[in-house]
C-alpha cells in the first residue's frame, strides 16, 4: 500500500525580512513529499516538472525513498515558478510574479504501481485536476486529504464544491473556512463545511496553531513559539504531508490517531519555517522529529492542582 501525493514540484523566489533567494526548489508536492517520507516509505508523487528542473533535485527525493515514476517532465518547456515577498509579521505575503509554464495544462497522469494508493494528498491545484486524480484510481483509497484555496472558491466554486462530496479531509485556513462556510464563527464555519462532503477538517492559523473538528468533536494544537521564522513558504504543505504521512504510519484513521497526526503535522511544518525553501527539511534526523513533538507536547500538558 502506498501513499500517493498530487501537487506542484515548482521554482520559487523568496523575499522575506531576513533576506531573499534566487531561484530555489519548492511546490506543495516537494514540502508534502519530503515531510511525508520521515514517516511512511512509501510515498509517492504525481506532478510536471519542464527539463530546467535539476536531476539532483529529483535525485534528493530518491533519496528520501520517494518514488518519482509520476513526475512528468516536459521537455522544451519550463517548471512551473512563483516568487513572492513576506511582510515584517510574516503572516501576509505579495505575489509578485506567477509563470504557470508546464502547470498550464498539467494532466495527471497515474502511473500502474500508484494504484495501491491507500493514502491520498491532494495538495493545491485545480479542484478539476483532484477530481481527475481520484477518478484515475481503480479503487477509493483509505483516506483522502484535500487541501484547497480562496483563489479556487473566487473561481472555480462549483468545482470545488463537487470536489468536497469524494473527499474525506480537508485542510484550509481560517480565512478560507470563513469565506468557504459564510460563517464567522470558525465552530459555525466547521458545522457547515462538514456537511458538504468531508468527514473531518483542518483550519490552520498560523501561528495560533490548527483546528481539528470531526465526529462531533474538537481538537485544538499549539502552535510552536519560534524566535526566527525565516520562510514561511511550504509550511502548510509540509503540515500536510506530516500529517499523512503519520496515518500512513499507524495505518488507523480515527479522531484519536489524527490529533497525534496535527502534532506530527505541525512539527514538521515547523522546521521547515526555519530555513529557506526545502534547505531544513532535507536533513532532519528521527531524534529531531520526536524531540520536537515532545515540544509541542509540553506545551498544552497540564495538571490543575487540587
Amino acid at each position: 500500500m502506498s501513499l500517493v501525493v498530487i501537487g506542484t514540484v515548482a521554482f520559487d523566489a523568496i523575499e522575506t525580512p531576513f533576506g531573499k533567494t534566487d531561484k530555489i526548489v519548492g511546490g506543495a508536492a516537494t514540502y508534502a513529499g519530503l515531510a511525508a517520507s520521515y514517516f511512511y516509505d512509501k510515498t509517492k508523487i504525481v506532478a510536471v516538472v519542464g527539463d530546467d528542473f535539476p536531476k539532483e533535485e529529483i535525485e534528493d527525493f530518491h533519496n528520501h525513498r520517494i518514488d518519482t515514476e509520476g513526475l512528468q517532465i516536459k521537455q522544451g518547456e519550463k517548471s512551473f515558478f512563483w516568487s513572492g515577498k513576506y511582510h515584517n509579521d510574516m503572516n501576509s505575503r505579495d505575489t509578485l510574479v506567477t509563470e504557470l509554464n508546464v502547470l498550464a495544462d498539467f494532466d495527471p497522469i497515474i502511473p500502474e504501481n500508484y494504484q495501491d494508493c491507500e493514502f491520498l494528498m491532494l495538495g493545491n491545484l485545480t479542484p478539476q485536476v483532484q477530481q481527475t486524480v481520484i477518478k484515475r484510481l481503480k479503487n477509493r483509497p483509505k483516506l483522502i486529504v484535500m487541501d484547497t484555496m480562496n483563489f479556487w472558491m473566487d473561481i472555480a466554486l462549483d468545482d470545488l464544491l463537487e470536489t468536497l462530496k469524494m473527499v474525506d479531509v480537508l485542510t484550509i485556513n481560517d480565512a478560507e473556512a470563513r469565506q468557504l462556510s459564510g460563517e464567522h464563527s470558525l465552530v459555525k464555519a466547521a458545522n457547515k463545511i462538514l456537511t458538504m462532503g468531508p468527514k473531518y477538517l483542518i483550519i490552520k492559523k498560523g501561528e495560533h496553531g490548527a483546528l481539528l473538528f470531526g465526529e462531533g468533536q474538537i481538537f485544538s494544537a499549539p502552535a510552536l513559539p519560534l524566535a526566527d521564522v525565516f520562510d514561511p513558504t511550504g509550511a502548510g504543505d509540509s503540515f500536510a504531508g506530516g500529517f499523512i504521512g503519520y496515518l500512513a504510519q499507524v495505518g488507523t484513521v480515527n479522531f484519536n490517531n489524527m490529533k497525534n497526526a496535527i502534532i506530527f503535522g505541525s512539527a514538521l511544518a515547523s522546521f521547515c519555517v526555519e530555513k529557506f525553501g526545502t534547505e531544513r527539511l532535507k536533513n532532519l534526523s528521527a531524534e529531531e522529529i520526536n524531540n520536537r513533538v515532545q515540544q509541542f507536547v509540553n506545551l498544552a500538558q497540564f495538571t490543575i492542582a487540587g
